[in-house]
C-alpha cells in the first residue's frame, strides 16, 4: 500500500534565495533573511537553544548546513539520519502561498501576479464601485496595506458602528476582507468574497487570492480572528500532481487550508481545522482511514500567520518545538510503504523588517524505505522536484517540471 504524507511547515525558510535582493520592502530587501537561522540565533543568545531532535533526525539540520555552511546556532546535527534531505529554490516569480504550493505540486507559476500599490487608497475606485453594485454592500473601511491584526484593532470598532467591511491588502497578491463574524455575518462575508473573486476574474488584474478574515470581540482589547478564514484562489494554471493522482484513481485528502490554496481542484476530501494541535489530529485521523495510492497533505499555517507575520520570534520557536514533539506520533503510524515529505512554501523571517514573507530556500526532508537513510540530495533547482517525486512514487506520467528525488 503506497501513500504519501506531505507536510508543509508554512514559511520555514532556511536562507535567502539567490534572487532575494530583487524582493524589496521599504528601504530593505530579502537578501540575508533566514527564518530558521535567525530564530535559532535569538534563542541561543537567550540561553535556550532551539530543540528539534525529531526534525534533526529527519535531516533538517543537515539541510540547513548544506544551504548555509554551518548548522543553526546552538544545534548539533546528529550522526544518524532516518531519511534523505535536500534544500530547494523557488522558480515562480512570487513568494506567496499559492505560488509555493503550486510549485511544490509540480506546477511553477508561469506569470507575474498583480499587486495593489502601497499608496492610499490602494484599491481602484472603479473596482470598489463594482463591488458595491454587485454585492449590495455599500462602503468600506481601510483601503490600504496593513497586517490583519493591526487593522482589526484600529478599525474594528468603526466597523461595528458603521457595518462597513474592512478592505486591505499586503505585499502578496491578495484582496482581504475583515468583518465581524456575528455583527456582519460569516455567510454574508463569504458571499462578499465570492463576489469580489468573480469581479477580479473578469478584470485585467491577476490577483491570487481573496481572503475572508472573520473576527470576534467587542473592542480592540479582545478583537480576535477566528478559524473560519476562507481563501478564494485562482486555480493552478495546469494540472497539479494532486489532480493527476485523482484522475488516475487515487485519493487526495487536504487538511487545513490546502483546499483553498488549490482552488478546490485535485482534492477528494477537504478537512478543515484551526490550530496546529487540531491539524495534527486531523492528519493522523486521515491516515487511519486512507488506503493505497493516496496523498495526505497538510499545511501548518500558524508558523506563518501567528508568528512570522507578527514578528514573534519566541512564539515561532516554541511552535517549532511543539511541532517537533508531535512528530513521533505520526512516525509511529506510518506503514512500510509510506513516504513522508516535510517541506515549506517560502520564508517569513520573524526578525526581518516589515511583516511580509521573505524569499528563501526551503528544506526538503524525505522518510521511508523508498529513500536512502543519511543521503544528501543536494540543492534542488525548483520546488517542483517534490511533485515530480510524488509522480514517480505512484508511477504516474512525469510532470512537465522538476526532477524526482527518488533514486
Amino acid at each position: 500500500m503506497k501513500r504519501v504524507i506531505l507536510l508543509v511547515m508554512d514559511s520555514l525558510g532556511i536562507g535567502s534565495a539567490p534572487d532575494a535582493a530583487c524582493f524589496r520592502g521599504d528601504g530593505f530587501t530579502d537578501e540575508g533573511a533566514n527564518t530558521l537561522g535567525h530564530i535559532a540565533d535569538t534563542l541561543a543568545l537567550a540561553g535556550s537553544p532551539l530543540q528539534l531532535p525529531n526534525l534533526a533526525r529527519l535531516g533538517l539540520l543537515h539541510a540547513f548546513q548544506a544551504r548555509c555552511g554551518s548548522p543553526p546556532a546552538g544545534m548539533i546535527p546528529p550522526e544518524e539520519i532516518a531519511g534523505s534531505w535536500a534544500f530547494a529554490r523557488e522558480i515562480s516569480p512570487g513568494k506567496d502561498t499559492p505560488s509555493g504550493h503550486w510549485e511544490i505540486a509540480g506546477v511553477p507559476v508561469p506569470f507575474e501576479w498583480s499587486y495593489f500599490p502601497k499608496e492610499r487608497p490602494c484599491f481602484p475606485a472603479e473596482l470598489l464601485a463594482r463591488i458595491a453594485e454587485h454585492s449590495g454592500v455599500e462602503g468600506s473601511l481601510g483601503n490600504c496595506h496593513s497586517s490583519g491584526t493591526e487593522i482589526i484593532s484600529r478599525l474594528g470598532e468603526e466597523h461595528l458602528t458603521t457595518g462597513r467591511p474592512i478592505y486591505y491588502t499586503s505585499a502578496d497578491s491578495v484582496f482581504q476582507i475583515a468583518a465581524h463574524e456575528e455583527h456582519f455575518g460569516l455567510e454574508r462575508l463569504l458571499d462578499l468574497c465570492r463576489c469580489v473573486r468573480s469581479l477580479l476574474d473578469e478584470s485585467d488584474l491577476m490577483i491570487g487570492r481573496v481572503i475572508a478574515r472573520p473576527f470576534l470581540g467587542s473592542g480592540p482589547e479582545d478583537f480576535k480572528r477566528t478559524g473560519n478564514r476562507h481563501d478564494f484562489a485562482v486555480p493552478p494554471p495546469s494540472p497539479t500532481i494532486l489532480q493527476r493522482l485523482c484522475e488516475a484513481g487515487g485519493s487526495v485528502i487536504g487538511v487545513g487550508k490546502i483546499g483553498d490554496i488549490y482552488a478546490h481542484t485535485g482534492i477528494t476530501e477537504e478537512v478543515r481545522a484551526s490550530g496546529h494541535p487540531a491539524l495534527w489530529q486531523k492528519t493522523l485521523s486521515a491516515l487511519q482511514r486512507t488506503g493505497d495510492r493516496s496523498l495526505v497533505m497538510t499545511n501548518f499555517v500558524d508558523f506563518d500567520a501567528l508568528y512570522g507575520h507578527r514578528r514573534d520570534v519566541l512564539g515561532y520557536g516554541q511552535a517549532l518545538q511543539e511541532f517537533d514533539a508531535a512528530l513521533p506520533a505520526l512516525l509511529a503510524t506510518l506503514e512500510p510503504d509510506d513516504l513522508l515529505i516535510i517541506t515549506a512554501d517560502h520564508g517569513n523571517d520573524p526578525t526581518w523588517p516589515g511583516t511580509d514573507h521573505t524569499r528563501e530556500d526551503v528544506p526538503v526532508l524525505l522518510h521511508g524505505k523508498a529513500v536512502l537513510d543519511g543521503a544528501s540530495l543536494g540543492a534542488r533547482e525548483t520546488f517542483a522536484d517534490i511533485g515530480q517525486t510524488i509522480a514517480d512514487y505512484f508511477s504516474l506520467p512525469a510532470m512537465e517540471s522538476g526532477t524526482s528525488l527518488l533514486g
